[in-house]
Formats: structure tokens, sequence, C-alpha cells
């Protein structure tokens, strides 16, 4: 397919309107970006800029446009003329450049002698997660969360004083105690601590042992003075043995990639500094090293 750079065009026009949001001034005066815009020169004639855009200050109008190329060699001095040749009578533009790779040294001398602002505007590239001193920056931060399950009771075996159920109930103590009930419904009250808690709170409470951390383990708890009642039923309780399980973590690894965030990057050729523009809005400014290739020397 061929590329008509339509979409570099709007890439950059994404980037611009970022950069303009981002500054206090020009986001109060809610400046837009237009892409392919026809402005009529002195002529008559009708001229189109790949990027404009304009405000207003004491009384003055400030237009600026960027010519787009979406070329993967540098921009060479032609170029530079044929953009100078078509904003030459159109008063008061101030000239914005924009390519993907680089400019050779005639371009950048036609550039500075017409005060043409040249940017590279670009993906991201491996450059941009180093500091000025080669240094890699946080990239990808990796957070394991560790899930850590309640332990599981398997069985519950309460020990209750058979005297006092002869004494204050009907109950037939011969035969086996039926009862069932919730969790969260059978409660056991410790008057002597003046502590009381359901099932479904002790197996909340319930550790390991101190040797491991996961397992099959056992609590024997004895009391003074306690009861444990459900549905209409309280019976004087001596203790209790619980066989409970505590199963392993289970880690859940969840990665922040915040190259997805950088949606693109600037160059200002003339101040040797770029500026990384996120999707939250963030920019972050720094100076950058260019090295020079053969075509800065033509």
């Amino acid at each position: 397919m061929k590329n008509t750079g339509k979409e570099y065009e709007l890439f950059v026009a994404k980037l611009q309107q970022a950069i303009l949001d981002s500054d206090e001034f020009t986001f109060k005066k809610n400046i837009k970006v237009e892409v392919n815009k026809l402005i009529e020169d002195n002529c008559g004639i009708e001229r189109q800029f790949d990027i404009y855009w304009e405000y207003e200050l004491g009384g003055l109008v400030y237009k600026s446009v960027i010519e787009c190329k979406d070329y993967n060699s540098d921009i060479s001095v032609d170029k530079i003329d044929a953009f100078v040749g078509k904003a030459r009578d159109i008063p008061d533009l101030k000239l914005v450049f924009a390519t993907k790779k680089g400019y050779q040294s005639g371009a950048k001398k036609k550039a500075e002698q017409n005060k043409i602002n040249l940017l590279i505007v670009r993906e991201q590239n491996d450059s941009d997660w180093m500091d000025e001193n080669g240094t890699p920056l946080i990239k990808i931060i990796g957070i394991d969360f560790h899930i850590k399950a309640p332990p599981i009771i398997r069985t519950f075996n309460p020990v209750v004083d058979k005297e006092w159920l002869e004494k204050n109930t009907n109950l037939d103590v011969t035969k086996p105690i039926k009862a069932s009930g919730m969790s969260t419904e059978i409660i056991i009250e410790d008057v002597i601590n003046n502590n009381k808690y359901s099932i479904n709170d002790l197996a909340n409470s319930l550790t390991s042992s101190q040797n491991e951390e996961y397992g099959d383990f056992t609590k024997v708890e004895k009391f003074e003075e306690a009861y444990i009642t459900y549905s209409d039923l309280r019976m004087k309780l001596k203790g209790y043995k619980v066989e409970y399980s505590i199963a392993p973590p289970v880690i859940e690894r969840i990665e922040l990639d915040y190259s997805k965030e950088l949606i693109g990057v600037i160059e200002y050729i003339e101040k040797g500094k770029k500026k990384t523009i996120f999707s939250d809005g963030i920019i972050k400014e720094r100076a950058v090293k260019r090295i020079h290739n053969n075509n800065d020397l033509r």
C-alpha cells in the first residue's frame, strides 16, 4: 500500500495537540490543531499545509504550520526550499518541519536562514528508556500478588458438659445430639475471657504452626466456662478439637508496561531536547544526544 503520509500527519497532530494541552496558557486558549489546512496567500492561491493552529494574544493572531514528511531518509535541502516557497506569500506564519529520521546539513542551514524549527517526530525507541548517562530507565514493573485463602475447617468436634446438659436441658444424653447450622450461626461464647465468636470467625483466626506455612493442622481449646449455641440450642462447652487445612497462597502477577503508555516523541533539533508524550497527558522533557552520520556532511 502506498504511503500517502496522512497517517504520519495525524500522528504529528496528535502529539502537537498533547503538547498544547499540557501548557497552561495554550490550554486556556483552547487551541485546536487542524490537519490539511488550506490558507489563501497574497496572490489569491490556496496553499495546503499539513498541520495548522493559531491563537490570539494581545490583539494579535499567531499562526503556526507544520510540514510533515514520513521519510525513511534524512530530509534534503530541496524539501525545505519547497516549504519556504509555499509559505512565502503568506505573512506572519511560524514555520515548523517534522520528519521521522533527520536532516541533511544543507537542509539545516536553509531552515536556520528562514527561521524554520526542525523537529523529529517519531515513535519510541530504546534510547527513550535511557537517561542522559545511558543508564536504563524503568520500563516494566512486575507486581506479584500473594492471595492467601483463609483456613478451611475440615472437622469441628465440641466437647460438651454432660452433667450440665442433664440438669439444664431435656436432651437424652445417651443418644448423639444432632444439630446443624451455618458456620456463621454456630456461636462459641467464652465467658471467662469475654470473647464471643462464630465458627466462621474461628476459621479466619486459625494460623499455621511455627514450622510450616501450609498443610493440615489440629487445634485443641479448653474452657473454664463457655457455651456453644446454634438455632435454639445452648450447651455448656468444655472445649473443642478442630482439624483444618491451610492451602498454599496463589500468586498472580501483574505487569505495568509504561512503554505502552508512551505514544510518541518529539525531538527539537535546535534546542537539543526531546519531549516524550504519554497517553495520560504527562509530558517529560530532557536533553538528547544525536549521533552524526554521513548525511550530515552534505
